[in-house]
C-alpha cells in the first residue's frame, strides 16, 4: 500500500523517527559503557538525556496530529546499531575503541539529520508551525551532537588511537 500524500509520507516518517530514538536509548548506554574517555562517556550520557527529551517532542507532534507514534520499526537505525554493537564486540585497545564508537555515533547523527530535516520541511509545507519549532529543535540538537563528536575525536581521541597504534607496532 502506497502513500497517498505528504501527510501520510510525513506521519509514517515521524514514525520511523521515533522508533529510532526508542532504539537509540537502548544503545547509548551501552556506548558509554564501552567507551574508556571519560569526556566521551558524558557526551553519550548526555545525548541520551536529548534523545529522551526527542522522543517528548515526537509524543508532542503526534498528539497534535491526533495519531499515535508506534507502528514503524526503523530499519536504518536498526543497521546503525548493529554496527556499533560489532565494534563493541571485537573489543581491542580502548583509545581506538572509543575512536570507532565515534565514527559509529557519527553516523546516526548524520541518519537523525536527514530525517528530521526532511520532516521539518515537510512539516512547515503542512503549515504544521509547531511541530517544524520541534523537530527544527531536535535538528539543532543533533548538529550540536556531531560538533561535539567532532572536537573530541579531533582534539585527542584519534591521536590517542594513533599513539596506540604506535605502541602496538613496537
Amino acid at each position: 500500500m502506497g502513500m497517498e500524500s505528504l501527510r501520510e509520507l510525513y506521519v509514517d516518517e515521524l514514525k520511523d523517527l521515533y522508533n529510532a530514538e526508542q532504539q537509540l536509548t537502548k544503545a547509548l548506554p551501552k556506548m558509554a559503557e564501552a567507551s574508556s574517555h571519560p569526556d566521551l562517556k558524558n557526551a553519550f550520557r548526555e545525548h541520551l538525556r536529548q534523545t529522551e527529551g526527542q522522543i517528548a517532542r515526537l509524543e508532542q507532534i503526534f498528539e497534535q496530529l491526533g495519531r499515535g507514534p508506534r507502528g514503524k520499526h526503523c530499519k536504518g537505525m536498526a543497521g546503525l546499531i548493529e554496527e556499533g554493537e560489532e565494534m563493541i564486540k571485537e573489543g581491542g585497545d580502548a583509545d581506538t575503541l572509543d575512536a570507532a564508537l565515534i565514527c559509529a555515533a557519527q553516523k546516526v547523527e548524520h541518519y537523525e539529520m536527514a530525517g528530521y530535516g526532511t520532516v521539518r520541511t515537510w512539516a512547515y509545507l503542512l503549515g504544521e508551525a509547531e511541530a517544524c519549532r520541534l523537530l527544527q529543535q531536535t535538528l539543532d540538537e543533533e548538529g550540536q551532537a556531531d560538533k561535539k563528536l567532532t572536537a573530541l575525536a579531533e582534539s585527542h581521541v584519534n591521536q590517542e588511537a594513533t599513539a596506540a597504534e604506535t605502541r602496538a607496532a613496537a
